[in-house]
């Protein structure tokens, strides 16, 4: 018994040894994805029911937990692939619909996040106050705002009896004056980007085409919030106030009842210098600007602008949360009226050789650039795969 005993102890101990002494089981290989549903890029997992890489995954989950309003200016048709897919937000978020994302799945993602109630309380009464680091762009921004544009309440307002019984094609005495106010007013722009956080830090050849792209959406928005509806008029930065007529015959054109429209809807929304300085930089900072060298960075930067702007928005009217969303529907409408006002600068350029001013020139033409290479994408066909 006691050899026996002795053989299976032996027996049992060679087979431990064997057991540890045995190489380890090489890893599962990696698992690999389907390349991105929406834009082909490569996937880093299924998200929201469909493979899916980060930025199609952050965009989604974005678009719906902010319900957000796209508007495509062309066809509703545009191609989206990982070179083109920052270009139409519209197209984007319904190529993520047509491919099978899901918008319970970003609700469910959400509330799962959120864990108790109490959390949940939480969590709603902080979205009312700004954190330092917000607090402090909002800081910025506002100062940033109100040095580059004064109020309607600091101007010495004064006006021009100047062609303000009809409208006619073109006053150019009006011309003349509106466009070297707009030259001073774009090199207001272009001092108020440089002090939006992060701006400077972007490649030069983006900050010039951001601010190339969204230099007429700050310019309108500028000057819609100098309307008085009661007298039907705009106040431009030294004072100069005119009527509907005589903007029209500015320069304007077809252009102003679209812009004069645009300023009384802004009207309900009451905002106040912060809203209207942080709404701009919202403008500048778009990562679906065409032909961004980095556009992630740029989404970087936005993301705490959207992020005050709604919490700052909400704390100034606690019983108004939709006040966020319809402000951010304002881009779509601005960056409608920018496309146009970049086609009404080639018509005056026509109408009026060698008058257009340089800056003017510089800024605005490019958007009748992007607007035909924008066209072109559409037909052309999506590169291939590599």
């Amino acid at each position: 018994v006691s050899a026996a005993v002795e053989s299976q102890s032996s027996s049992s101990s060679s087979s431990s040894d064997d057991l540890f002494a045995s190489p380890p089981s090489p890893p599962p290989p990696p698992r690999t994805y389907k390349p991105c549903f929406v834009c082909q890029d490569k996937s880093s997992g299924y998200h929201y029911g469909v493979s899916a890489c980060e930025g199609c995954k952050g965009f989604f989950r974005r678009s719906v937990q902010k319900n957000m309003a796209y508007t495509c200016h062309r066809d509703r048709n545009c191609i989206i692939n990982k070179i083109t897919r920052n270009r139409c937000q519209y197209c984007r978020l319904q190529r993520c619909f047509a491919v099978g994302m899901s918008k319970e799945s970003v609700r469910n993602d959400r509330n799962k996040r959120k864990g108790k109630k109490e959390a949940v309380k939480m969590t709603i009464m902080e979205t009312y106050e700004l954190t330092a680091e917000l607090g402090l762009i909002v800081e910025k921004i506002c100062r940033a705002h109100r040095e580059t544009f004064p109020a309607l309440c600091q101007l010495g307002k004064y006006t021009t009896n100047s062609s303000s019984d009809h409208r006619i094609q073109l006053d150019l005495g009006l011309w003349d004056k509106f466009s070297e106010l707009a030259t001073k007013c774009i090199i207001k722009v272009v001092e108020f980007a440089k002090r939006v956080p992060g701006f400077t830090g972007l490649t030069i050849a983006d900050q010039i085409t951001l601010l190339k792209a969204a230099c007429l959406d700050i310019l309108i928005l500028r000057i819609c919030t100098r309307y008085t509806p009661d007298k039907d008029t705009m106040t431009f930065s030294d004072g100069l106030t005119l009527t509907r007529t005589q903007i029209h015959n500015a320069g304007f054109g077809p252009l102003t009842d679209q812009v004069f429209t645009f300023a009384g809807q802004l009207l309900p929304l009451e905002m106040d210098d912060t809203e209207s300085g942080l709404l701009s930089a919202i403008c500048l900072v778009s990562g679906d600007r065409q032909d961004l060298e980095e556009p992630s960075k740029v989404e970087v930067l936005q993301e705490p602008l959207l992020e005050a702007l709604k919490i700052y928005s909400r704390k100034r009217r606690p019983s108004m949360p939709l006040m966020f969303p319809k402000a951010l529907m304002k881009i779509t409408d601005l960056r409608s009226i920018s496309a146009k006002g970049a086609e009404r600068v080639v018509t005056l350029k026509m109408e009026i050789p060698g008058s257009m001013p340089p800056l003017i020139e510089e800024m605005l033409e490019d958007l009748q650039n992007l607007e035909q290479q924008q066209k072109q994408l559409v037909l052309a066909p999506p590169p291939r795969s590599t």
